[in-house]
This record gives C-alpha cells, structure tokens and sequence, in this order.
C-alpha cells in the first residue's frame, strides 16, 4: 500500500510547469536535512534559481517523504519524479559499471577520489546510467565508509565474524561483507535504527556525518575507522525529465551541480571532524585499525574483476590516478 501511496504521488512529481512558466524539478532523497549531502542540494536549488531568474526551481523533498532510496530511484527512471540523490552502492544495481564506485580500498584517499571524480573518465562514468533512463549529474562526497557496532569493537577482521552486519542493497557490498567473515543484512536506511535497537543485526557501515545525522551513535558506541570504501553520492536527474529542458536550461542545472560540489566538499570536510566529535563527546570508542589485513582479506574482490573487461579495466585506471602514480 504505501509504495502504490509513493508511485501515485510521483505522478504528480514529475518535471512540470506552473502558470507562470516556472519550471519545478521535484527532487527526493532520504537523507537528513543536517546532512551535508542535503545541504549541498540546497545550495544547487539556490543557485539554479539565481541563474535562471527564478524560471527553473528545485523543490526538495528529504527524509525518505517519498519513499526509500530505491524506490525514488525507480520514479525518476520511470519519469514520475525528475531527480533523487543515491548512493553508487544502489546504482550499480541499474548501471553495472558503476559497481567499480563501491570497491573496498580501491581510492586511497580524498585526494585520490576528487581526482578521479574531477577527470573526464569520472565524468564519462557518471552518463553510463543513461541507457537505463538515469542522468548522472556529478558526484556528492560521501566520505569514506567505516563500521560501526553495538556490543562487540572491530579491531581486526576476526572481530566481524558471526556479525550481522547491515549494508546497502549492493552486490559489492555483501561480498565485502562477506569477505571479512560477517553476516551481511540488506535493509532501508530509514529502518536501521529501529533494527538496530531491535537487535536485527549487530552492526552498519557508513561516514561519519550519517552515522551521527542519522543518531546511530546512541545505539553502536564502537566506530571502527576502517575506511574501506569510499563510495560517492550520485545526483541523478531522470532522461526524460533532462530531455524536456532546454540547452540553456540544461546548462543552468549543470553548472548549479558543478558549483554545488565544490560547496558540498568543503562543508562535508567540515562536517566529518564535527561528527566524529560530537560521537566522541556522546561515549563512543573511535578505534583507528592496521588497515592492511582488512585490505588483505577483501583484495580477492578486486581480483574476481579480471573477467569482466569493462570493470577491471576501470579499475586499472583509476589506480593509475593515485597520488604519486605516474
């Protein structure tokens, strides 16, 4: 019932003018609106506005008001909605090779991320969702994705064995999961909390601003900073939505994307240190891990690669782009 609830209300949701020529982008996500994901979405409705003269707006919608981030995915692909914010680690489930997006200990770092994100084969990946009605527009720093559990402190692979540990609906990141001995559990963002004090699993795995935006910090007060991806946000604009722009309109949206990313950046920068405070102050144990055994047991992962052409020749490449990688 409540997804027919979501799909009717999409309907009316989609890229549509008003009366007085306005063109309204509808845009939902299901994010805090602390996030600094939302809040660079913000930004980009605020500037789009100032450039077209207010002739094309955004109206967001956070908080999962339209449902999960799946199924604001499914509205923009099938045109019920024009825009939504999703996780690589959910889209590689409609564009495949954005599955090299999710990788364990694949980018080494910030600066390795933004210099791929920033590059033309960043770029080129971001339109690969086209054939499946799905516009990428530019990618939202995400940080890098740690675990963090309830009773049992990660400090080393063994520690995750018999975990049930939540993750995104992504192939990529079961495997992980899996890899490192724990139990992965696929569930909606919006019901991790109540999972978590339910105990339907033991554990997650994100940033540092969700794990406390989203108040899971009161619940797991061990956050192991294993940082074993760095997947990205995505802001997907729906084909149909994007074809019923103009050039010039088109233009406005993505320059307000472009200068909304390097808002985001800086503030998502900002943001970390502020959370890993604030869970700090609220009693949770911050373990920093040798990395190298969680990078050992999961490099099989990256290796499965090698007989699939289109993925680990992504891979190859976006290694090639590390710091001090000639």
């Amino acid at each position: 019932m409540r997804l027919l609830t979501i799909l009717l209300l999409g309907l009316a949701l989609s890229t549509c003018s008003d009366e007085s020529g306005v063109t309204v982008l509808h845009l939902g996500h299901g994010l805090d609106t602390g996030h600094p994901v939302h809040l660079g979405m913000e930004f980009m409705a605020e500037r789009l506005a100032e450039k077209s003269g207010g002739t094309v707006t955004i109206s967001i919608y956070p908080n999962q008001q339209l449902g999960s981030e799946r199924q604001c995915l499914e509205l923009v692909q099938i045109g019920s909605m024009a825009m939504t914010k999703v996780s690589a680690a959910v889209l590689e489930n409609f564009a495949p090779a954005t599955t090299v997006l999710s990788l364990p200990y694949l980018f080494t770092g910030r600066e390795h991320v933004y210099k791929f994100q920033d590059s033309p084969l960043g770029k080129q990946l971001l339109t690969e969702s086209e054939q499946f009605r799905l516009r990428g527009l530019v990618y939202f720093d995400a940080g890098q994705r740690s675990f963090y559990t309830k009773d049992k402190a990660v400090r080393t692979p063994a520690d995750l064995q018999g975990q049930k540990i939540r993750v995104q609906l992504s192939n990529t990141a079961i495997n992980m999961v899996k890899a490192l001995g724990g139990s992965p559990t696929p569930i909606s963002y919006g019901e991790l909390y109540t999972a978590l004090q339910q105990g339907v699993v033991d554990g997650a795995e994100n940033n540092p601003p969700s794990f406390y935006t989203s108040r899971h910090y009161e619940v797991c007060k061990y956050y192991t900073l294993d940082e074993h991806t760095a997947t990205p946000d995505v802001l997907i604009i729906g084909t149909e939505a994007w074809n019923r722009l103009t050039p010039e309109q088109q233009n406005w949206v993505q320059e307000a994307a472009d200068e909304a990313v390097v808002f985001q950046r800086k503030l998502w920068q900002e943001a970390e240190q502020e959370a890993l405070d604030a869970v700090v102050a609220a009693g949770v144990e911050i373990i920093r891990p040798d990395k190298a055994p969680f990078m050992e047991q999961t490099r099989s992962i990256l290796d499965d690669y090698r007989d699939d052409p289109v993925i680990y020749d992504l891979i190859q490449q976006i290694q090639t782009m590390a710091p001090g990688e000639n």
